[in-house]
């Protein structure tokens, strides 16, 4: 590989990226500096995130900056407020021995008029967000007929979010004689459609296959029932207990009601999306990119402009309809020469999806069982101990309580001892995992009408399927099994308490081991819920529900009126 003192950058460049610790330039940073430098061609250069495309496009351009000249020389458009930001930055960090460089970031969501100001006292580069860009435009503050490089950083993701008619009219009013520079991870058609409208004999430069996922990052993915899936979820991040990662959403609603129910149930998570205030957001990226949150949950357009180089997994809890999408999800880990894992989590109705991703990134995603609560707490013990081991002892700070902690502790032994402190911290894993059902759907059963598989609750008899929705057999068989009549038992808990059928399942089979209860129909209304079980059961699962509880609600069970 060639040093940056070879690429043809000026010694008070070199002096810039010797200082941020630059050594040798990444291949996207190879191929491109030399190009805008000497040949002046337009490019269009696919690559991942993370592959150092700022430095790819910012070194050479603030090179050939004439800094005595205040009118506008480049634009820099990119999809958020965030990487508007984070370029500005890193074009600072580069052109620190350039003298007075003036560099104005402009981006919805702030004072325009404080950005007008900037603008009136003259911006050598703008980095820009489309719609702000085009505000400025038609106020006459933002000048193009001076531009001579116009860069356009992660088109693809400004197409995906609705900015195709402002770049049209950005890119319509620049100078015809400019160098365009277009930095993409995936080349959709539309983005040939811009390099055939806009550039001009565009030079393509391809780091990797187009659009295939980075190398180091590991694909794999759990089947599970739909239901199942933010219990999978849990297990997931429960058995990776040093995860560090984004759990990508379709939609606001299911991004908050997972981070809920994360935060709710113990684990360090917070959500990113649209509905946040501006202010919000960034206390939550903040404290995301500062590593004081493990998993963050946001769609896909919230966590735009979110760059974290270290990120150990993504999980997809949903496949997206786009593979594109699924490509730029993964992409966000295994950066800077780390391994990263993309994980999935389908149901059976997503296998068409996942051939797609598979054909694009030109490999199989592996096919992984969802952890069991043996595999969970040997990992979570493990790493309890490995954490103990290393642990930073400082004497100084605790040597006026270690004589109280010896006499409270004394009368244990070494065995007594480790077991007692071991089992602080890991009963909840032991106790939550006790009896924990087997989450895999096996694909190879026959699945129900609604495409999944029918191996549901632990009180299935051998060669039947539990329709979820309607139970054995299907709504239409409840009376007719042979030998079987049904109570209709009615239960004073429902949606609203954050009951459901599975839950009920599991609280039938939990109050009732060892007999073989046979669950009819289960309907869960908002504030109450009725189920059919074997009549012969009827009273003694009445007598042992009255010592149940559920979330802090004691549970009324009765014999239903008739429907």
């Amino acid at each position: 590989m060639i040093l940056f003192n070879e690429t043809g950058l000026a010694p008070d460049m070199l002096k810039a990226t010797e200082q941020l610790g630059f050594v040798n330039p990444t291949p996207i940073q190879e191929k491109t500096i030399p190009l805008i430098l000497n040949d002046k061609s337009d490019i269009v250069a696919l690559a991942q995130t993370g592959t150092g495309k700022t430095a790819a496009f910012g070194l050479p351009v603030i090179q050939q900056i004439e800094v005595n000249n205040l009118s506008t020389q480049a634009l820099v458009l990119c999809p958020t407020r965030e990487l508007c930001l984070q370029i500005t930055g890193d074009l600072t960090n580069f052109s620190k021995f350039r003298g007075n460089l003036n560099i104005v970031p402009v981006y919805g969501g702030a004072s325009i008029n404080d950005q007008i100001r900037l603008l009136d006292k003259g911006a050598h580069i703008v980095v820009a967000t489309p719609g702000r860009a085009v505000d400025l435009i038609n106020r006459r503050k933002l000048k193009l007929n001076t531009v001579n490089w116009l860069v356009l950083d992660e088109a693809d993701e400004m197409l995906s979010m609705g900015f195709k008619d402002d770049l049209d009219k950005i890119l319509s009013g620049t100078p015809q004689e400019k160098q365009t520079l277009l930095f993409s991870a995936t080349m959709p058609k539309e983005i040939a459609s811009i390099a055939k409208k806009y550039m001009n004999a565009p030079v393509e430069i391809s780091v990797g296959r187009t659009n295939q996922g980075a190398e180091n990052v590991e694909h794999e993915y759990f089947v599970v029932h739909a239901r199942d899936r933010y219990e999978a979820l849990k297990r997931i991040a429960d058995v990776n207990p040093r995860v560090y990662g984004i759990v990508f959403c379709r939609t606001r609603a299911e991004t908050k009601e997972v981070a809920d129910n994360l935060i709710r149930d113990g684990y360090n998570a917070d959500a990113l999306h649209g509905d946040l205030s501006q202010e919000m957001r960034d206390i939550v990226m903040n404290r995301f990119r500062n590593r004081r949150l493990q998993i963050l949950v946001a769609t896909d357009v919230a966590a735009r402009g979110l760059d974290v180089n270290d990120l150990t997994h993504v999980i997809n809890y949903n496949l997206p309809d786009d593979p594109e999408v699924y490509i730029h999800r993964s992409g966000r880990t295994g950066r800077a020469g780390k391994k990263g894992t993309s994980i999935s989590i389908l149901h059976l109705k997503e296998r068409g999806k996942l051939r797609e991703i598979e054909k694009m990134l030109n490999r199989k995603m592996e096919l992984k069982q969802v952890p069991t609560g043996k595999d969970i707490c040997e990992k979570q013990l493990f790493n309890l101990i490995d954490r103990v081991e290393k642990a930073d002892v400082s004497t100084t700070a605790i040597d006026n309580y270690l004589q109280v902690i010896y006499k409270k502790l004394e009368w244990l032994d070494r065995e007594e001892l480790i077991k007692h402190f071991v089992a602080v911290e890991f009963n909840r894993f032991l106790e939550a995992y006790e009896n924990a059902p087997d989450l895999n759907v096996d694909q190879a059963k026959s699945y129900d009408r609604n495409g999944e598989s029918g191996s549901r609750g632990k009180k299935q008899s051998k060669g039947e399927s539990w329709d979820y929705e309607n139970g054995f057999g299907g709504k239409n068989n409840f009376a007719r099994r042979k030998g079987v009549k049904f109570s209709r038992m009615f239960m004073n808990i429902g949606k609203s308490d954050r009951m459901d059928k599975r839950t009920i399942i599991n609280m039938i089979n939990d109050t009732m081991p060892g007999k073989s209860v046979e669950i009819g129909e289960i309907e869960v209304l908002r504030n109450f819920s009725f189920f059919e079980i074997d009549r012969r059961f009827e009273f003694d699962l009445q007598k042992a529900f009255r010592q149940v509880e559920f979330k802090g609600k004691r549970i009324g069970l009765e014999v239903a009126k008739p429907k």
